[in-house]
């Protein structure tokens, strides 16, 4: 089994119920934390004394308060663990239920399972725990197949997300290719972001890029 785990979760109630299923299963060392900067910094120091992490539990929503934080979500900080950790293994444990945001996960930021919080979540999340273990597949949730399985979207990928997100910062086509260019983004042609943006507003029905931007910022893509 897993020596050494580490739980990314704001709320003290959620974080009590895995503490408790991950004793039940024998786990030597469970370490807690309720920020995302937290959780890379404690994920950086077993790094640096070569004593890392066997598998992260990561939330995807954390309330903000008055602290700073640089990584604000369950995405950003296991998109950051992926670059100084690759082969730890990671568990999204959320209520999210948007099939692209959970597809997303697995082929965007590599995770290895989802579990969905609800009625009887915490033995599903110990199961899929073992599983994982024994590298054997664990039975999908309903909100799991639905998302792998979806070909709704015409697949919202992280060239989407880079648009989205330079849209809502006021760029203009103009801008935005020249951005792209610059970071090696392709295709980057003004003609090509036309084309893509008139196609996600026709899929999030938007009327215009204000309002493409504002349905996009409610789902939490941007």
């Amino acid at each position: 089994m897993f020596q050494k785990i580490l739980v990314a979760e704001d709320l003290d109630t959620i974080s009590i119920a895995i503490i408790q299923a991950l004793k039940a299963l024998s786990i030597l060392e469970i370490h807690h934390a309720k920020y995302c900067d937290d959780a890379f910094i404690k994920i950086k120091k077993a790094l640096h004394v070569q004593v890392p992490y066997d598998l992260l539990i990561s939330d995807l929503s954390f309330k903000p308060d008055h602290r700073q934080n640089r990584l604000s979500s369950g995405e950003e900080l296991i998109e950051a663990v992926k670059k100084i950790q690759p082969d730890l293994k990671i568990i999204v444990f959320s209520i999210e239920d948007k099939s692209f945001r959970i597809k997303s996960l697995f082929t965007n930021l590599g995770i290895n399972a989802y579990v969905s919080k609800g009625r009887d979540s915490i033995p599903e999340l110990k199961k899929t725990i073992e599983n994982l273990y024994t590298n054997e597949k664990s039975t999908p949730s309903i909100e799991v197949n639905r998302a792998l399985r979806s070909k709704s979207i015409f697949e919202i990928e992280a060239y989407d997300i880079s648009l989205l997100k330079s849209l809502s910062l006021g760029l203009t086509l103009e801008e935005i290719s020249s951005e792209f260019k610059g970071s090696g983004i392709v295709p980057n042609g003004t003609s090509s972001l036309e084309k893509r943006i008139n196609r996600l507003k026709e899929y999030f029905k938007a009327n215009n890029n204000v309002h493409l931007i504002a349905i996009t910022k409610d789902l939490g893509l941007v």
